[in-house]
């Protein structure tokens, strides 16, 4: 059955927007998606009708407002197929989550002269708490190189990691180059020399069917407004033996069982890591986005984007003055497109691409610096697509391009 995106484009009211005339062609979904009427419902219909703190009220309210957010935690155990919601902890995002692991895990796991192996193409969020780590504990940081075409190769990667590696922490899918990293053998690799692994979900759980335990991984990151939620919810995903050896990450509220005034004692797990007043509203909303997605179907959508991917690389590949980055293999690849064009500053394209046709793509480093030297670039111009984008998206952004060239010319 054909994938209907045009329809879908439907269920999100922020895409029927105009600019000067023109429908609003959104492409910067690697930075944060729209949200689809159903979120947006779920988070005002919460507000009206069950709003009250979690797991402290034994009235009513609090109890269908404890029963949402748990419940919540439940649909993300089930999206990611951990074992438990044990393993499930809510925190604002991605960045949060890897800080949490680098704080709690890293701080009691990982000593001096002891190794952290990372990938070239990290976004800052998976590469500065590392840093930061490796800094206080004279840790070691060790990097698996990108090839040419955009790819690392595994062999590269074992050698890497040896019996002093603790951690290898790589993002599934780069949010440059669209390269699908093969997490699952890096995560045997990991295994076999007494490491963990932990997998930066950002760009992935939006996109593709999603299972930890069919990975391996011991750790897992993503964020809800990458896969329509709202902003300053996320998920971090933790098998449940290494969780249970990790201290807090924050004090305060919710996350204790007894409080003296010089010490105290901490609460079960998933809690004991959830300090104060969490985001339930937003977790709600995360549940939605979840429903939502279900709904569609991951493998459906999956093709739909690599079938947009492929297009927009023929159509790109065609310009004479366009350089593309990452695979060509659109198997090997997410729904992500960088390139630069000949002449055009990044932030240029952009801002042409925007007042001339309406078009909105990402331009910059994308908070990653040091794969952009390995590219010998400053800056990339960058298209995301997602289930609401069709091939006309992809023609406007070709004719935006073709203006930009015209206007640099004259």
């Amino acid at each position: 059955m054909r994938f209907d995106a045009a329809g879908l484009r439907k269920e999100f009211p922020i895409l029927s927007r105009e600019f000067d005339g023109k429908r609003l062609v959104y492409l910067d979904n690697p930075a944060t998606t729209q949200k689809p009427r159903a979120v947006i419902d779920a988070v005002s219909r919460f507000y009206e009708h069950s709003n009250a703190n979690v797991h402290r009220g034994a009235y009513r309210l609090a109890e269908e407002s404890t029963a949402a957010y748990e419940g919540a935690r439940e649909k993300v155990r089930g999206f990611l197929n951990a074992a438990s919601v044990e393993e499930i902890i809510f925190t604002r995002g991605a960045t949060e989550s890897i800080n949490l692991v680098a704080y709690a895990w890293g701080r009691k796991h990982v000593a001096e002269g002891d190794e952290i192996v990372l990938t070239e193409m990290e976004h800052h969020s998976n590469l500065v708490p590392w840093q930061l780590l490796a800094q206080e504990k004279k840790a070691v940081l060790r990097f698996v190189p990108v090839e040419n075409d955009g790819t690392i190769d595994v062999t590269r990667a074992a050698a890497l990691i040896t019996p002093r590696t603790r951690l290898v922490s790589m993002t599934q899918v780069s949010n440059v180059l669209g390269t699908i990293n093969p997490v699952r053998r890096i995560a045997e690799l990991a295994r076999e020399r007494g490491a963990l692994l932990l997998v930066d979900g950002a760009q992935s759980v939006p996109h593709m069917a999603v299972d930890v335990r069919d990975i391996g991984c011991d750790f897992f990151v993503l964020s809800g407004h990458k896969m329509l939620a709202p902003t300053g919810i996320g998920a971090l995903y933790v098998r449940k033996a290494v969780l249970e050896t990790m201290p807090p990450f924050h004090g305060g509220g919710d996350m204790i069982r007894q409080v003296f005034l010089d010490h105290a004692t901490w609460n079960d797990l998933p809690w004991k890591f959830e300090a104060g007043t969490p985001n339930f509203a937003d977790a709600v909303g995360l549940a939605a986005a979840i429903d939502f997605l279900s709904a569609v179907g991951l493998d459906a959508l999956q093709e739909h984007e690599r079938a947009l991917t492929g297009y927009a690389i023929g159509r790109l590949g065609e310009m004479a003055g366009v350089t593309l980055y990452g695979p060509r293999d659109v198997a090997l690849r997410g729904g992500v497109v960088s390139f630069n064009v000949e002449g055009v500053h990044p932030h240029d394209l952009a801002t042409i691409l925007d007042r001339e046709s309406a078009v909105a793509i990402r331009a910059g480093h994308h908070c990653a610096q040091p794969l952009m030297k390995r590219l010998n670039v400053a800056a990339t111009a960058r298209a995301g697509f997602y289930l609401y984008n069709v091939e006309e998206d992809i023609d406007r952004l070709v004719e935006g391009i073709h203006k930009a060239e015209e206007i640099f010319k004259t």
